[in-house]
């Protein structure tokens, strides 16, 4: 047998697989003077449904105008740290540019246009494609959401839920890879809370389409999630698994209904600092 010869050369080492989205200890700042994300880091893997969960005020929000590109209406601002999407930098590029690469927001409060149809809100969703598939993609919406077919009046006089779900409609549309959600269960019944992340979850299934979900209904959210992220004052104080999420105690006390309605912070929480997450 011939010796091997080192001739100093390795194989590639492959790498492991890059997340669809990689937010790297951004700040973000409004109007030159308020700082609103201090050092936020998250990841979002290919196909995955990834939960953002906090109060009202953590950032949550933000964050996504800031994966976006939406800061600019607001005078805010990216001021450190990178967003990469599918392997390139995102930040400081406008918002239409941002959709053509593959990132649709639906914005909180469903933001419809009232004055127009549910058909025509639908097109305006595919207002990026140069395509002539519009048709059977309007036709695919509305296997998921019946209801939208049988409203042909005016967006503005849906109900609360179907307003929701063109929303959602219009967003895929766009064909996108990654929607972002802000807030999809506000205003909506429970019942409705419930067809609706159900219709979620679907979507992901069978479309492959890589969610990232703002919420503060944390029950909810960790049942269609397959990892979570806790926000606090601009920071992630806690991320991991939707089971680790829902078994942790701390997390049962705060979010999922365990001090029911004096929910704490947990800026204030010994276990939290003892983390050393923010400090």
């Amino acid at each position: 047998m011939q010796p091997t010869i080192d001739t100093g050369t390795r194989p590639a080492v492959t790498p492991a697989t890059a997340p669809l989205l990689d937010v790297r200890n951004i700040e973000v700042v409004y109007d030159d003077v308020i700082l609103v994300l201090r050092g936020l880091s998250m990841e979002v893997p290919k196909g995955a449904i990834v939960a953002l969960l906090g109060a009202n005020g953590a950032g949550k929000s933000t964050t996504l105008k800031a994966i976006s590109g939406l800061l600019k209406t607001e005078d805010g601002e990216v001021t450190r740290g990178e967003i990469l999407f599918d392997g390139a930098r995102i930040d400081g590029i406008d918002p239409d540019k941002i959709v053509r690469r593959g990132i649709f927001q639906v914005m909180e409060g469903r933001r419809i246009v009232s004055d127009m149809t549910s058909l025509e809100n639908l097109r305006l969703g595919a207002f990026t494609r140069r395509d002539n598939e519009v048709a059977s993609d309007i036709d695919m919406v509305f296997d998921y959401f019946p209801r939208l077919k049988e409203r042909t009046g005016l967006a503005g006089y849906l109900s609360g839920g179907e307003q929701q779900m063109l929303a959602i409609g219009r967003a895929l549309m766009a064909r996108p890879k990654m929607i972002l959600m802000d807030e999809p269960s506000m205003g909506l019944s429970p019942l409705l809370v419930k067809e609706v992340f159900a219709i979620i979850k679907k979507i992901n299934r069978d479309l492959g389409v890589t969610i990232l979900l703002v919420e503060q209904n944390a029950r909810a959210a960790l049942s269609v999630a397959s990892h979570g992220y806790i926000m606090e004052q601009g920071k992630v104080v806690l991320d991991g698994t939707a089971d680790e999420l829902r078994d942790n105690e701390d997390v049962k006390e705060f979010y999922l209904g365990g001090a029911g309605d004096q929910r704490k912070s947990f800026k204030n929480l010994k276990s939290f600092k003892r983390r050393k997450r923010w400090l």
